[in-house]
């Protein structure tokens, strides 16, 4: 008996240890994911749908540092030309460091600048590039020639493209002003007519975005890829006389497998900053980082890479749309007033079929193994003839945490006319003929 009763309290407290753990564990998790990083802001996104799966301040503006660069470079691939040939100006070769060297009137390949600008984060080739596309934009004279003034009327026209590009990624509190992120302030004409200070800024949420598209989405993603991965790169200018090379300080390239590109970046505003993506068995990741302390807290950022990207992989696997799609067989025929039938007295009805989403509508997203996808299918329950095929009938919504990410639309299969005198004419006499 006695045995009996010691098993029993030995269960008890075997259980009772067990559920603590798992609170203790739970509440681990929660502290990881709340406290345990460095930076002001972060964002840990969905490179595939853009979610975000966690955020820290995500939309607080910021400044970005070089991590600007990230545009530059895309802009620069879609609106130019590798082959290139860009010439340096005076106002380009005087940039602050960290920078190349230039002197007014080199000339050099836009892609070997492209390297430059990644890997070693030059900032007077920041400028070279911007002046290049934008002076073409306004066709300014030759970069050797130009004042000044017109130097910063071309930077001032590439970043106009790289916040139209911002917004066209779909970024509403991002912008850009330098090519180089260096710090900066600009008077911005409201459309109210009214004047404010803007700085040269953004949100860990919408640089993360901007990463997505450069790694993912932009027509230039190999080429964007193929430069920033690049470990050591040298180069010469058009002459040949001066030589160049360049290593590549993106530490989180041999961090992580699946680790895919990533750019950093420092101002005295910004602190440290960096913007990485990762690519691992179809998942696709991008962490943020804006703010992650100042000297000498320089690896901060690296630690703060690593816990998100290591709780996006330990806590989401893509679902894909043949994962939780609603199934056609479930639908119902609707009942069609009025509407022609094969034979008098029968009640009319329309077949109904689904208008499926495609794979480049929906490739996928990321799910914890806590989250569910809500699905609402809203269908008439009655038509008025005459109903048309393909005519739309309802819905089926997929949603997540009460956010809409897909819908598909349920249409007539079929046609089905109106009763008129001429159908009423036929049916009676096809019932007499019968007889």
């Amino acid at each position: 008996m006695k045995r009996r009763w010691m098993r029993r309290i030995l269960a008890a407290l075997l259980v009772c240890g067990i559920l603590l753990s798992v609170d203790v564990a739970t509440a681990a998790q929660e502290e990881i994911r709340a406290n345990d990083l460095y930076a002001t802001s972060a964002v840990l996104m969905d490179g595939e749908s853009g979610r975000i799966l966690y955020e820290k301040n995500g939309s607080q503006i910021m400044p970005m540092a070089s991590t600007t660069k990230i545009m530059t470079c895309i802009v620069a691939l879609e609106y130019g030309d590798l082959s290139d040939e860009v010439t340096v100006s005076a106002y380009a070769a005087s940039q602050p460091k960290v920078h190349l060297g230039m002197s007014k009137g080199n000339v050099y390949k836009m892609e070997d600048l492209l390297y430059s600008l990644m890997l070693e984060s030059h900032n007077d080739t920041a400028v070279a590039i911007a002046e290049h596309i934008g002076g073409q934009k306004l066709n300014l004279p030759d970069a050797a020639e130009r004042t000044s003034e017109e130097s910063k009327q071309a930077v001032a026209a590439f970043a106009e493209l790289m916040n139209g590009k911002a917004s066209e990624i779909g970024c509403e509190n991002t912008w850009y002003i330098t090519p180089n992120g260096l710090d900066a302030t600009q008077a911005v004409l409201l459309e109210n007519g009214e004047t404010a200070e803007k700085i040269h800024s953004t949100t860990a949420a919408e640089l993360a975005l901007v990463m997505r598209y450069c790694a993912w989405l932009s027509p230039q993603r190999e080429n964007f890829l193929n430069i920033t991965r690049r470990r050591s790169y040298s180069f010469t200018d058009v002459s040949g006389k001066r030589s160049h090379s360049c290593t590549n300080h993106n530490s989180f390239l041999d961090m992580m497998e699946g680790a895919l590109t990533g750019k950093t970046g420092f101002t005295n505003a910004a602190g440290y900053c960096y913007v990485g993506a990762l690519e691992q068995d179809g998942r696709k990741y991008t962490v943020a980082l804006l703010a992650c302390g100042w000297p000498n807290n320089k690896n901060w950022k690296w630690a703060d890479t690593r816990t998100l990207m290591e709780y996006g992989l330990e806590n989401y696997e893509i679902r894909r749309l043949e994962d939780f799609v609603y199934d056609e067989n479930r639908l119902q025929d609707i009942v069609v007033e009025e509407g022609q039938t094969g034979k008098l007295g029968e009640q009319a009805s329309v077949n109904v079929k689904i208008e499926r989403a495609r794979e480049p509508d929906f490739p996928g997203m990321l799910l914890g193994s806590w989250e569910e996808i809500q699905v609402d299918c809203q269908m008439e329950t009655k038509l008025q003839a005459p109903v048309t095929e393909g005519a739309p009938v309802g819905s089926i919504t997929y949603s997540l945490q009460g956010k809409t990410f897909l819908t598909e639309r349920i249409l007539a299969a079929e046609t089905v006319d109106k009763i008129n005198f001429y159908w009423c004419l036929g049916k009676i006499i096809s019932f007499f003929l019968i007889l």
